[in-house]
């Protein structure tokens, strides 16, 4: 069975911005385009019977689409960097959706994700990159900034075992609803009344 993990996909004007951070990076082993994307909750391999329930789970999440924003950069491994990233702006709808597909992995008998959520966009893979190297490349790089884009699905993709950065399938969609505007859900909340 492939390893499953939830994510949000990257529009393609975010993406080509993205792909402009490509180089100068010494043993990084960078990321193709069509692959980025942000994890938001880790699976792992399941049976098949595991993974339909996952599937009916997530298609029953009925949440607002939401505007998302790629800002600056950084790197995963202090002492011994392992990756490169693109951060992503700190949406508190996009922290829900995580919270509830978490609790639905939990509820199925998943063990709870260990690591913080931590919304990124892996750019590369670093082999034996010299920290300062990572340094010099990240500081040349930390005002990056894409135009907002909105959120409106999630998907449940899988990988073949590999060294990791995919290709990766796109197995199930799920989307979210269009969020309404302001004012027109208070006019539900406070119907006109007419004056005597």
């Amino acid at each position: 069975m492939p390893r499953l993990f939830t994510a949000l996909e990257i529009p393609r004007n975010a993406a080509m911005s993205l792909s402009l951070l490509r180089g100068g990076l010494p043993g990084a082993r960078w990321i193709d385009v069509e692959n980025y994307h942000i994890t938001l909750r880790f699976i792992g391999d399941v049976d098949g019977r595991t993974a339909d329930e996952i599937v009916e789970r997530l298609d029953r999440i009925e949440r607002p689409e939401f505007q998302l924003q790629l800002t600056g950069t950084g790197a995963f491994g202090s002492k011994k960097p392992h990756s490169v990233w693109a951060g992503v702006s700190n949406e508190p709808e996009m922290f829900a959706l995580q919270a509830e597909i978490e609790r639905i992995c939990q509820r199925i008998g998943l063990s709870p994700d260990p690591r913080k959520f931590t919304p990124h966009v892996t750019l590369a893979r670093l082999r034996s990159s010299r920290v300062e190297d990572v340094v010099n490349y990240l500081s040349g790089r930390g005002n990056f900034l894409t135009s907002p884009f909105t959120v409106s699905r999630f998907v449940l993709l899988s990988s073949r075992d590999s060294v990791g950065g995919g290709p990766y399938l796109t197995e199930e969609v799920f989307p979210l609803h269009e969020a309404r505007s302001p004012s027109l859900a208070n006019s539900d909340k406070h119907p006109a009344s007419s004056i005597w």
